[in-house]
């Protein structure tokens, strides 16, 4: 099993952590790994673009000019796509971009994408992260602290106070355990979580 340092808020050195090899050490699976980012970025989607077909654009009932005899090429309708202001080909309409993934698979990704964390030493563990006041400079002198910038921030339970103290940060997005994803494991540089996090993590993907 690895073993990884534990940090206390001021950036120090207060313990090591023994990190479960079925969640933290396992062999990344790049196709999961891909399909897993997909799947997020496909369930994103809003799918609600919409374009007019033929159909559905207003005018054109009536026949524009005669079928022969005017050296134009047959038309039946001026809304037709060839025209101004006429229908579009295959119009894109509402629809869902969402696909399921089965939750073995969801698993292995996550456990891949975490597992590269640690093996690539961007895995940062707190013995606590709690803040009294709602300050973003505080908790911005924890990532300084870590030597960490763009950071992914797992928390243990509701920190409203580190919540709302990170939510100014380009670079930062805090999540509680039950939702961390691989696009933001991998968006990230490193992975900051708190001690209780690291046993609650094990618990759910062991």
């Amino acid at each position: 099993m690895a073993n990884v340092s534990v940090y206390n808020m001021q950036g120090k050195e207060v313990g090591k952590i023994e990190l479960n090899d079925a969640v933290f050490g396992v062999e990344a699976n790049a196709h999961l790994i891909k399909m897993a980012v997909v799947n997020h970025l496909a369930a994103m989607r809003q799918g609600t673009q919409k374009a007019k077909t033929r159909a559905e654009v207003s005018g054109g009932g009536i026949k524009p000019w005669k079928q022969k005899g005017t050296g134009h090429a047959r038309q039946g309708s001026t809304r037709a796509p060839q025209f101004t202001h006429g229908g579009v080909v295959f119009a894109p309409v509402p629809r869902d971009y969402s696909f399921k993934m089965n939750r073995k698979e969801k698993q292995a990704a996550i456990k891949g994408a975490l597992s590269s964390k640690v093996a690539d030493g961007k895995f940062y563990v707190l013995d606590e992260l709690k803040l009294d006041e709602i300050k973003t400079k505080k908790f911005l002198a924890v990532l300084q602290n870590l030597k960490v910038e763009k950071a992914f921030v797992v928390l243990d339970g509701n920190n409203d106070n580190v919540v709302l103290s990170a939510r100014n940060l380009e670079d930062v997005k805090t999540a509680p355990i039950n939702n961390i994803n691989v696009y933001d494991i991998l968006k990230y540089d490193s992975f900051v979580v708190t001690k209780e996090a690291v046993k609650a993590i094990e618990e759910v993907y062991a």
